[in-house]
């Protein structure tokens, strides 16, 4: 059986790579805990491969609570002493204290909008933008959307939010449809819009 048209990008082999641009990326999401575990997974993926990343998932997982921002938000100096020897996740000083204090961050956020959700959504105008990507090279690293949310989050205190990062993250929690026209998931994501 010939294997579907998928996006340049997803490391064909790769089972978990699959996995992720098959059932995840570009799905809308509107669960908090969701865009919190992008934004860390996002934050900690800045230099390296996706696929380092999507390797350690679970591990982060485990290391972060579940994602849950607000036991994420309580982690004291010795528990990120603790996560800084844990060899299952990427265990950079900077990345790691990012989490925390973006977890402060979000949960502030949660407070003021009722979720986090409600406040992301607006930055593409309440619904997914669908995209017509014919190549790869059509996806830019960044939008004016990505600059804007990019900025606003720095205001409130996150870190490794460049704009470049929260574009990834619009891609990957659908606000964003950049699967090429020809990738077989292109079209059940336009759908969700």
């Amino acid at each position: 059986m010939t294997p579907p048209n998928r996006c340049a990008w997803c490391e064909s082999g790769n089972e978990l790579y699959i996995a992720y641009h098959d059932e995840e990326w570009g799905v809308p999401v509107h669960d908090d805990r969701k865009h919190f575990e992008f934004l860390v997974l996002e934050g900690a993926q800045a230099g390296l491969s996706w696929s380092t990343i999507l390797n350690k998932r679970e591990a982060y997982r485990k290391a972060f609570a579940g994602f849950d921002p607000v036991k994420v938000a309580r982690f004291s100096d010795k528990k990120i002493a603790k996560l800084l020897e844990n060899p299952g996740i990427v265990r950079n000083r900077l990345k790691v204290h990012s989490a925390v204090r973006n977890a402060r961050a979000f949960l502030t956020i949660q407070k003021e909008f009722g979720s986090f959700d409600a406040y992301v959504w607006p930055f593409v105008g309440g619904r997914p933008k669908v995209n017509r990507r014919r190549s790869m090279k059509d996806i830019p690293a960044k939008t004016k959307q990505s600059d804007a949310l990019s900025a606003d989050l720095k205001k409130r205190g996150f870190n490794f939010v460049g704009s470049t990062i929260l574009y990834a993250h619009m891609q990957a929690v659908g606000m964003v449809n950049d699967h090429v026209i020809r990738c077989f998931r292109y079209d059940p994501c336009a759908r969700l819009a």
